[in-house]
């Protein structure tokens, strides 16, 4: 299993840069890469953001559930092997449009209140992306309420 999921993250994130395909494949794993590290920012990783990410990750990128967990595993990895953020926002810059990069912002801050609970170290990581994909801080801070469901979504019953 390792060997195929480091054989995916070769081929389509060390392969040729002028394929699209490639391009897409790199994109998802950068904003996986985005995703992933919110979850673990607060060092206590909840279903209910295990969940969410992938649940992001399906609607996205149009995946299968399976795919998503592939995607994620090869997140962590990148994690575990980057020192910044700064290789994964850059593809994310030129590769996406404001509304795009708006989009991921709102998808990271779903992830950091998806246990209800939202750490500092949480915020300041999706500062530091948004500061790194150029996000204006209003259209930060409307995501940032967009996504936050503890007040609105959460308190009512089903």
């Amino acid at each position: 299993m390792l060997d195929a999921i480091i054989s995916f993250f070769n081929t389509n994130i060390a392969g040729a840069e002028n394929q699209p395909a490639d391009s897409d494949h790199r994109l998802r794993i950068a904003t996986a890469v985005l995703l992933v590290e919110v979850m673990y920012m607060d060092y206590v990783v909840e279903e209910a953001e295990m969940q969410t990410v992938q649940n992001i990750i399906v609607e996205a990128f149009s995946l299968s559930e399976s795919e998503a967990g592939e995607l994620m595993d090869l997140a962590r990895r990148e994690i575990r092997e980057s020192t910044d953020y700064y290789q994964f926002t850059s593809l994310i810059n030129k590769s996406l449009e404001l509304s795009d990069k708006v989009q991921i912002i709102e998808s990271l801050w779903k992830v950091a209140f998806a246990d209800n609970q939202l750490d500092r170290y949480e915020e300041h990581m999706i500062r530091k992306v948004a500061d790194l994909l150029y996000v204006p801080h209003r259209e930060f801070i409307a995501a940032k309420h967009r996504a936050d469901t503890r007040q609105t979504g959460s308190n009512q019953t089903s």
